[in-house]
């Protein structure tokens, strides 16, 4: 059997196919690996992917753009308020819900932006199908960490209007792990890695705890300000700068002369990541001149100065607040088609300098390919056990620890039940003292923040002193909702305590 894994992003879509064993990304009828995610609708039809996009400067009213940014949401939300300024096709109000105003042929109708992402969805699916050559519907969709149940509904909805079997929603920084099999090939153990994606409208940092094969979300941060668009809208107003220089003409505040340098900067841009110079020409740019023009590395690199710097300051954020360091890391996984440009490689690395950076697969193809596996699992095609599920379980949200005093009189704590533990889980520990001692006391902490903070203590009275040391065996039990439960048990003479702690978690 096969299956789909389908990234469906701000401004771009990706498809996978899983098939014998394998996730490979499929390229549309244009022969790109990477469709934009762009719906153009004229006096008859609906056109979606590059076409949509190239032809947007004459059709800029009737063409939607980033239709994820406003997908499930009310039309007072502050991202609709946002989207409907931003937008050249108008957003419209009807029963709280926004609406785009589509007007062909002197008619007005009214698309709501499900219809539109399942025009979308629609195209992955062809894609897909057209490369299996089968009508395959089961099918696994990428979304942000951050989406509502509200937005995870109405993706659903248009992906299952598409002709999709949504086999399960997963979250798109689990799907680059996937990709790269992280926590795959290691059963047990706990590591940490960074999810770097910056996509053509936002920026997410999200820091993971990978553990046992389980991935825990330990914070995340979005940024809706800076994207691969402020890159390509730095580099057209430096084109329109040349242009001026070049013709004596300002075309800054000409739209439909800015859409067409957007185009050409952003054809440069992608260009720019494997190449040292590129060069932008656009046809009739203004007054039926045309512009040729040929932009360095270096220059772009000096013109996105500040738009590199913006993107990097997340990272140091986000390792603050979770309490990480840049050591901490084990791995940096590299996601979005912005993630593509080597000065940003540069920066991140100078972050992370003894972290593998993962990017062999290029960034704005791995988390499709990340949910095709994920697909590839739930169909019961692969070999890896149930472990590589993306699932949502109850973890302990801090380390539990005892504490104990070592031979030299110091006080040492040793963790039973690391921070991140997939719930219930089960530990067992032998507590030691001397023999001459007629009550042991065990006392157990959990580590909020930094500092160990004192959960429970337990005494073990009336023990025989005898010459051998007292062994104690102690078994912690956490169960799903945090409650620990905590019983000792004095070897030889069998005395025993127990206490239950409702959500030590």
């Amino acid at each position: 059997m096969a299956a789909i894994g389908v990234h469906f992003g701000y401004t771009c879509a990706c498809v996978a196919i899983f098939k014998d064993g394998r996730a490979d990304v499929v390229a549309n009828d244009a022969g790109d690996r990477v469709t934009p995610a762009v719906v153009a609708y004229r006096d008859n039809e609906q056109i979606v992917g590059i076409a949509a996009k190239q032809g947007r400067v004459r059709n800029a009213a009737n063409t939607v753009v980033k239709v994820k940014q406003v997908l499930g949401r009310l039309f007072e939300d502050q991202e609709t308020c946002a989207h409907k300024v931003e937008s050249k096709c108008p957003l419209v109000n009807k029963g709280d819900k926004p609406h785009y105003e589509i007007t062909t042929q002197e008619q007005t109708k009214y698309i709501v932006p499900e219809e539109v992402a399942k025009l979308i969805l629609e195209k992955m699916r062809v894609t897909a199908q057209s490369a299996l050559d089968s009508d395959v519907t089961d099918a696994v969709i990428t979304v942000p960490f951050e989406f509502t149940e509200a937005q995870k509904s109405a993706l659903r909805g248009a992906a299952e209007a598409a002709g999709f079997n949504v086999l399960r929603l997963i979250h798109e920084p689990s799907a680059a792990l996937l990709a790269y099999n992280i926590g795959q090939d290691c059963p047990s153990g706990k590591s940490h890695v960074l999810v770097y994606k910056l996509g053509g409208t936002s920026l997410s940092v999200t820091a993971l705890q990978v553990n046992g094969g389980m991935f825990r979300v330990l914070d995340t941060h979005t940024d809706h300000s800076i994207g691969g668009e402020n890159f390509t809208q730095a580099l057209a107003q430096h084109l329109a700068a040349e242009f001026k220089r070049s013709f004596k003409q300002d075309v800054s505040s000409s739209a439909r002369a800015m859409m067409k340098l957007m185009n050409g900067a952003d054809m440069a841009k992608h260009s720019l990541s494997t190449l040292g110079s590129a060069n932008c020409f656009v046809d009739s740019l203004h007054d039926g001149m045309d512009f040729d023009c040929n932009v360095s590395r270096a220059r772009f690199e000096l013109l996105c100065s500040p738009l590199f710097n913006k993107s990097i300051r997340p990272i140091k954020v986000l390792l603050e607040h979770v309490g990480l360091s840049a050591s901490d890391i084990n791995k940096v996984v590299l996601c979005g088609g912005s993630a593509r440009i080597p000065r940003l490689h540069q920066l991140i690395g100078e972050l992370f300098p003894d972290v593998e950076l993962l990017s062999s697969a290029p960034p704005d193809e791995v988390i499709a390919v990340g949910a095709a596996l994920e697909a590839g699992l739930l169909v019961g095609r692969d070999e890896p056990s149930l472990e590589d599920e993306t699932l949502t379980v109850e973890a302990c949200a801090s380390d539990i620890l005892v504490k104990e005093v070592d031979q030299s009189g110091t006080e040492v704590f040793n963790v039973l039940l690391p921070s991140g533990t997939p719930l219930p889980a089960r530990r067992h520990h032998t507590l030691r003292g001397q023999g001459r001692l007629s009550s042991l006391c065990l006392e157990l902490y959990q580590r909020a923040a930094q500092q160990p903070e004192k959960l429970a203590m337990i005494i073990l009275r009336d023990l025989e002193p005898k010459e051998e040391r007292h062994d104690i065996d102690t078994v912690l039990t956490m169960k799903r909702d945090g409650s620990l439960h905590v019983s000792c048990v004095e070897q030889s003479s069998g005395k025993s305590e127990a206490i239950t702690i409702a959500a030590a978690s």
